[in-house]
């Protein structure tokens, strides 16, 4: 996923509303692997960093592949400042965007000029491809992303074009199955900084355009961006026994102020698509309406399922095709004894 459509596609959950921020965990950022010249490193206990110097080093990417994974390193590594759009159901909105990194650490902001005042805000590091798993190194960078796409879509170059006065190469990326959306993106030859993104449904329609319009000094950060820590799995008493070909357990934090501890949430991604998992009692008057329900260019499934001895409501929501929201949030099933293990 590239990180600022990412963070503008990621709304709050709580009553299905819009809320006037969200603040992001330190986890937030993009799966990785081993880096550009393996200067990413990921072993167990140490603390792992990327060199952003190292992509001056880099030749110009020769391929659909290469240009993916300079693309998803660049999201990291640059600082800028940007006008953009945004044309989906809801509309048409303009939006500033900003991206920099202090101390390892990113921050990225995006502001929309019209409508209602929302600001969206995360900080991250570069996250690691899954949960650790004892003491053996985790994989960690845009490489393990690109190489776990394989299998799940076919990618290839489709000329190029010149967008917000800047040269760029179309990057399109079809998925071999119908159980996901595909994605043109438009990648600044001179960077790889995505300046334009379409997302298609299964039928080929165009579902989200979001559009760089100005793209002001990008920069390469002098310095390095740490990885993420290493996480070890929860030990959840639910999981669901179905999910689309691909998608793994992200290992990020999902404890916010906003869920209290009643209330159990898993992201899953196959490094493009992200759906999100809530399973909470079902109790007081703040419940969803079980069914269907459209969050801009996403949807929420929700069911209200007898789980663990309890009504509970499973909320899964992305952007996906409805039907596969619906065929997960169906297959949460609950860990019947201390033998039982999620996977």
């Amino acid at each position: 996923m590239f990180l600022l459509s990412g963070l503008l596609a990621v709304l709050p959950l709580a009553g299905l509303a819009q809320a006037a921020s969200a603040q992001g965990d330190d986890a937030a950022a993009e799966e990785a692997k081993s880096g550009p010249a393996d200067n990413a490193r990921a072993g167990s206990g140490e603390a792992a960093r990327f060199d952003c110097q190292a992509l001056t080093d880099q030749p110009a990417p020769e391929g659909a592949r290469a240009w993916l994974e300079r693309s998803l390193w660049a999201n990291h590594c640059y600082a800028f400042q940007a006008r953009a759009v945004r044309i989906g159901s809801d509309g048409v909105r303009s939006l500033a965007l900003s991206h920099d990194i202090v101390e390892g650490v990113e921050r990225e902001v995006a502001r929309f000029l019209d409508g209602p005042a929302v600001v969206f805000e995360r900080r991250g590091r570069i996250g690691r491809l899954s949960w650790a798993d004892g003491d053996g190194a985790v994989a960690a960078s845009p490489a393990g992303i690109v190489a776990h796409l394989e299998g799940l879509y076919r990618l290839r170059l489709s000329g190029e074009e010149r967008l917000a006065n800047r040269n760029a190469v179309r990057l399109d990326i079809e998925p071999l199955d119908d159980l996901r959306y595909g994605h043109r993106f438009w990648l600044d030859k001179a960077t790889g900084l995505p300046l334009k993104q379409i997302l298609l449904d299964e039928q080929g329609r165009v579902v989200e355009t979001f559009q760089i319009t100005q793209l002001n000094r990008p920069r390469l950060h002098r310095g390095t961006i740490d990885l993420d820590r290493l996480r070890s799995a929860p030990n959840d008493p639910w999981w669901p026994t179905w999910l689309p070909d691909g998608f793994i357990a992200k290992p990020v934090e999902t404890r916010s102020p906003r869920h209290n501890e009643a209330i159990g949430h898993r992201v899953y991604s196959d490094g493009l698509a992200t759906l999100s998992l809530f399973v909470e009692p079902v109790t007081g008057k703040d419940q969803l309406m079980p069914g269907l329900h459209r969050l801009g260019v996403s949807h929420a499934a929700v069911r209200h399922r007898e789980l663990g001895g309890q009504a509970r409501q499973v909320v899964v929501m992305g952007e996906l095709p409805p039907r596969v929201l619906i065929r997960v949030a169906d297959s949460v099933t609950w860990r019947t004894s201390a033998d039982d293990a999620s996977p």
